[in-house]
């Protein structure tokens, strides 16, 4: 067999294994609906509004992501884009990794991409709704792979890396895990591809200008709730302590979205052989890939591992508390585990060859036998990512009261607010499943809602004086129709009660089993909105129009992903 036929069949393969691993894991999805889980929200349009482009009081945590969903949404219906993204995060982490691996046999790619594909990381932040981070460790594979094409002067590296930095910067903890991969691994690199070096850099920091323009056109002062610290550290997951579930690429800090395997107590084991099969395999990745790549990978993987852990470690907490509450923008540091993503994959790139080297120490059949088994060991350590996470992934449908209270404030737009005070809710229609409120992407106006954050006993406040301001005049029972509120929605069901004097003055419009509508017929018409819409627009054209010159690029000439 050429050496072509041999390729394509080893990328045909990745993509069956891509092909069965996204059915295994988001079988459940098969069904009509939508899943509802902490923070994913899909909904049947998500309007194009003000706000999802950047929040005027609020910091950017979902920028550009709510305005890319509302674009596209133009064009696919909310429960098909919900999969479209679900299927699309599994399927480019199986071949985006078996495709970077520096393998000599296909069972190692295959060890690779079924290893970064079923990992804990992405179940527990897939638990967690973070689709937009797992777009990022999607995308990282491919980022790293178009690095170095780019250092060794391959024809479209550089329009492969911006696609794939487009992809990892839909959120703002993806963009600068996009930018510092495209640093570390490019900064210091003189001679003819400085220049190439030079605009990937500036190409990526571009793609971040969307959130980082929104978080300063913000009123938030950027600082975070220090509290916020200790209440996403990173957790144990069983006997072995927080360290050692992060090294095993676990360890969020909410138990509610931890698989019960993670508990297991040869779970720990299992994470120390991996760490042994990393260690054989680091000399093997750095013998292969271009001088310097696999240094600089493996010192950007225990930064990102440090980033994870700092707030377990012995002073560590201390100072990030400082950082969160001095430092504009340091709030993205609280949720340490989420940075983990280069980690994984050079864990599992390393272990992959590690189980490589074995193999050929063992010889032709017992070799092949213990590369098959560590493609189905992440399976047999996690069986619990199958199915949706043991049915944890379940697709449901809004109730018909949704519908015809987002056409009645349509016909007369103005802000609103979502009571109870509640950031997240759950409902029984949703199976109890915790949700961040959807009402404020299901409504085609502005959706005031709380921002304080209740993670067990701790309460992390939000940063909003808007809501703070809401928020008091409930507590001291006021009317809410001295405000500038054109609509009240009261959620019944879903958790909290409402005063009834703050209800005080205001008309029902709409009143039904799940939701009452009401209407302020105090406030005055809303006049012409002063944002700083330019400087958004400009940053947000400007990210699109250099993916779409990359796409074109691309399509122009042959090429391989």
């Amino acid at each position: 067999m050429s050496s072509v036929s041999a390729d394509r069949l080893g990328r045909l393969r990745l993509h069956v294994a891509a092909a069965v691993t996204a059915l295994l894991v988001l079988a459940p999805l098969g069904r009509p609906g939508y899943v509802l889980r902490y923070d994913m929200v899909f909904v049947p349009r998500q309007p194009l509004r003000w706000d999802l482009f950047a929040s005027g009081d609020a910091l950017p945590r979902a920028v550009p992501q709510d305005a890319v969903v509302s674009l596209l949404s133009l064009a696919v219906p909310g429960w098909l884009l919900q999969r479209i993204v679900l299927v699309a995060i599994i399927w480019f982490a199986v071949v985006g990794a078996g495709r970077l691996v520096p393998a000599r046999r296909e069972l190692t790619r295959l060890v690779a991409a079924i290893g970064y594909a079923w990992t804990p990381f992405l179940a527990e932040r897939l638990l967690l709704g973070q689709w937009g981070l797992l777009l990022t460790y999607a995308a990282l594979p491919w980022l790293v792979r178009a690095l170095i094409g780019l250092r060794e002067g391959r024809p479209g590296a550089l329009p492969r890396l911006i696609v794939a930095a487009a992809a990892a910067a839909i959120t703002p903890t993806g963009g600068l895990l996009a930018l510092t991969t495209v640093s570390v691994l490019l900064l210091g690199r003189g001679g003819p591809g400085r220049r190439a070096c030079g605009a990937a850099i500036g190409a990526v920091a571009a793609l971040n200008l969307p959130w980082l323009v929104a978080a300063m056109v913000t009123t938030a002062g950027g600082r975070s709730d220090a509290d916020g610290v200790a209440a996403f550290a990173a957790r144990g997951e069983n006997w072995a302590g927080p360290l050692v579930s992060l090294a095993g690429t676990g360890g969020i800090w909410n138990s509610l979205t931890t698989p019960a395997s993670r508990g297991a107590l040869l779970v720990p084991v299992v994470t120390a052989g991996l760490l042994v099969l990393a260690a054989l395999g680091f000399p093997v990745l750095r013998d292969r890939w271009p001088a310097g790549v696999a240094a600089r990978l493996g010192v950007l993987s225990i930064g990102a591992f440090v980033g994870a852990a700092t707030a377990t470690l012995p002073g560590g907490a201390a100072a990030l508390r400082w950082l969160v509450a001095e430092v504009p923008g340091a709030g993205l540091l609280r949720d340490g585990q989420k940075l983990l993503i280069p980690y994984v994959l050079c864990l599992v790139l390393c272990a992959a060859l590690g189980g490589e080297r074995t193999a050929a120490r063992l010889g032709r059949p017992a070799g092949r036998l213990a590369l098959i088994g560590l493609v189905l060991l992440p399976v047999a350590v996690l069986p619990d990512l199958a199915y949706g996470v043991a049915g944890r992934l379940q697709p449901v449908r809004y109730p018909q009261e949704w519908g015809v209270v987002a056409r009645a404030v349509a016909q007369e737009p103005g802000p609103a607010l979502s009571l109870p005070m509640s950031m997240y809710r759950s409902y029984g229609w949703n199976h109890g499943t915790v949700v961040i409120d959807p009402l404020a992407r299901y409504l085609p106006v502005e959706v005031v809602t709380d921002d304080t954050l209740l993670v067990g006993d701790r309460a992390v406040d939000g940063e909003s004086s808007r809501v703070a301001h809401l928020r008091a005049a409930i507590t001291e029972g006021r009317s809410l129709a001295g405000s500038d509120l054109r609509w009240v929605v009261v959620q019944h069901r879903s958790g909290g009660t409402v005063p009834p004097q703050v209800l005080e003055g205001l008309q029902v419009v709409h009143s039904g089993s799940e939701l009452t509508l009401y209407r302020n017929p105090t406030v005055s018409p809303p006049g012409v909105e002063q944002r700083a819409g330019w400087p958004l627009i400009l940053s947000l054209g400007c990210a699109l129009a250099m993916l779409l010159f990359a796409i074109l690029s691309l399509s122009r000439r042959p090429t391989a992903w």
